[in-house]
């Protein structure tokens, strides 16, 4: 009698068993990812599609991830990253021991109850994006000495705005120019503060820079120097243009100051000839 076939065809040479499932739990289990702090500037990896991009910020909405075109993504903090091809899992710093308090501007920071009513005294800048940086580095300063910032829309209309403010004792404007080089429009208003009746209780100070955009240090945007753009371009256009960001629209060059300003967090991401001049300016005025 012929003994019956063996239906899985491997006869008693069945080196795999009955069961190919046999042992699986024996296997050791993965290691959990290494966990890594988040912190500015940390380039992370998307495992799911890849997305390459530093950190800029980090809230209840997740982790904001800026790639090298100025593009930012949101990914929840249970996203698997790679950093330097490697697993991790991000998780929030934990809180450094407590020391003295400083302020962007590196100042000693005070308590907010010790801000003092504004002064008669103020600093005039030529734009918006002038005092969103002034305020972003030495706002707190600014609110405990009482001083206001205002921007003129232009260094022309300098001369109108000094009359009506009126400086004087106790009332004194300190005001920040762009482009301030010998022979530019700017220099010749200067002196021209400089020697008129508003001369004892105005100082126009600058910086070099054809724009306060240029103030942000090449090493806080992650570049080794400014784009240079020819004069038949308007600058901040060709900034963009360098860059590859949008600029046909007033709004498009408004967001590409925002991602300027995004990447500035203290008085390090600053030029010295801007933070002196502020410096300067804010001694000025607050002289008694």
């Amino acid at each position: 009698m012929n003994a019956p076939q063996d239906p899985t065809g491997f006869g008693d040479d069945d080196r795999y068993g009955s069961d190919v499932l046999a042992g699986f739990s024996k296997r050791a289990p993965r290691a959990a990812a290494p966990e890594m702090a988040l912190e500015p500037d940390l380039v992370l990896e998307t495992v799911a599609d890849g997305w390459v991009g530093a950190v800029v910020a980090w809230d209840a909405t997740g982790v904001h991830l800026e790639d090298r075109f100025g593009r930012v993504r949101v990914f929840p903090r249970t996203t698997a990253f790679l950093v330097d091809g490697r697993p991790v899992r991000v998780v929030v710093p934990a809180v450094a021991p407590k020391g003295p308090a400083r302020t962007a501007s590196g100042s000693l920071a005070v308590a907010q109850d010790r801000a003092r009513v504004a002064r008669g005294g103020r600093i005039l800048v030529e734009g918006r994006h002038d005092a969103e940086l002034v305020e972003r580095v030495w706002g707190d300063d600014l609110r405990v000495e009482g001083v206001v910032v205002e921007y003129l829309e232009g260094v022309d209309r300098l001369g109108a705005f000094l009359d009506e403010l009126r400086p004087g004792p106790g009332r004194r404007v300190g005001v920040l120019v762009d482009h301030l080089v010998p022979g530019s429009k700017e220099s010749r208003i200067a002196d021209a503060v400089a020697a008129g009746r508003h001369g004892a209780h105005a100082l126009v100070v600058g910086h070099p820079f054809v724009d306060v955009w240029q103030s942000v240090t090449p090493a806080a945007l992650g570049i080794p120097a400014w784009p240079s753009v020819p004069r038949s371009i308007e600058w901040k256009h060709g900034i963009c243009e360098a860059f590859g960001w949008p600029h046909a629209t007033q709004a498009d060059i408004a967001q590409a100051w925002q991602r300027i300003l995004g990447r500035v967090r203290s008085y390090a991401d600053l030029e010295p000839a801007l933070l002196g001049r502020v410096e300067e300016l804010i001694d000025f005025v607050t002289a008694e």
